[in-house]
């Protein structure tokens, strides 16, 4: 199937850098959220990034001039019924994707392909709510979308192989590497990276290090280029406490309980990076640990 026109829902951090390398890649995109402030923000922050691109001389301007040609807006759900390929990538809450998709459904082309940019959700179940099922799969793309090089493929019980096809073919046009998962509770990145990052938070809450040690002890005996704490702060805690709860819930093992802090974190309004707080304090010029 020819996907030469893609929708997508939500212009969020996720929405707006998927945006970017659909315009990059050739494909025109129209963008959809339900805020025109959102909308503005979420072109804005695209022509800085790409720009940013070509200054490092990785796209040209004419590249960065001919994609932003190709990125639209609208405010309305029902545009993007022209689409060939519908991205949701709104925030990682099962009743609002439903609704979105309900809400889509009866405007859609038959040809139209249905997916998710979920980090955790049932496949499965997200599918059965549409028109669609064979046509409907999860995308999952990592954040930053324009640097992370892997998306995940998830297919629903229901996904036929034409659908799984195109999308395989998609990923390859944008330049990244697709990994194919099965439709278990946060497929294979974050099954692996949430536990870990709850192990850490746990680790703080036992008093076993500080915010400080522990992000050092990762990054400089475990080579990694983030600590876990830092990480968390950085995907922001209200979205990794929403992945561990869906793990618990779906898979019933209390190893995948979330560290009674972290849940702490998130009602406090402390949920990282996009409010300020988090495990470190981001309102100063160097980020200070909280605790």
């Amino acid at each position: 199937m020819d996907i030469q026109k893609v929708g997508i829902v939500g212009a969020g951090q996720m929405g707006s850098g998927i945006a970017h390398v659909f315009a990059l890649a050739g494909y025109d995109v129209l963008l959809n959220d339900i805020s025109a402030e959102g909308l503005q923000k979420a072109v804005a922050l695209i022509d800085r990034n790409i720009e940013r691109q070509v200054s490092r001389g990785k796209v040209t301007a004419e590249d960065k001039a001919a994609a932003m040609a190709r990125i639209a807006t609208t405010l309305k759900l029902a545009d993007l019924g022209q689409t060939d390929l519908v991205i949701e990538a709104a925030t990682e809450r099962e009743t609002v994707k439903q609704a979105i998709f309900e809400d889509l459904v009866p405007h859609l082309q038959p040809h139209t392909i249905l997916t998710s940019n979920t980090s955790s959700i049932s496949i499965t179940r997200l599918a059965s709510r549409t028109d669609r099922p064979e046509k409907f799969m999860g995308f999952h793309f990592m954040n930053p979308v324009p640097v992370m090089q892997l998306v995940e493929l998830i297919r629903g019980i229901a996904t036929d192989g034409p659908t799984y096809d195109a999308l395989l073919a998609v990923v390859g046009k944008l330049g990244k590497t697709a990994a194919s998962a099965e439709d278990f509770p946060a497929f294979i990145v974050n099954r692996i990276l949430m536990p870990m990052i709850n192990e850490a938070v746990y680790t703080l809450y036992e008093g076993v290090g500080s915010v400080k040690s522990i992000d050092e002890s990762l990054k400089l005996g475990a080579n990694h280029p983030m600590g876990p704490l830092e990480l968390a702060d950085f995907i922001g805690l209200d979205t990794c406490l929403a992945i561990m709860n869906v793990l618990h819930e779906g898979l019933a093992d209390t190893k995948y309980r979330p560290c009674p802090l972290l849940t702490k974190y998130v009602e406090a309004g402390w949920l990282g990076r996009k409010t300020q707080r988090g495990f470190y304090d981001y309102r100063g010029e160097v980020p200070v640990p909280t605790r």
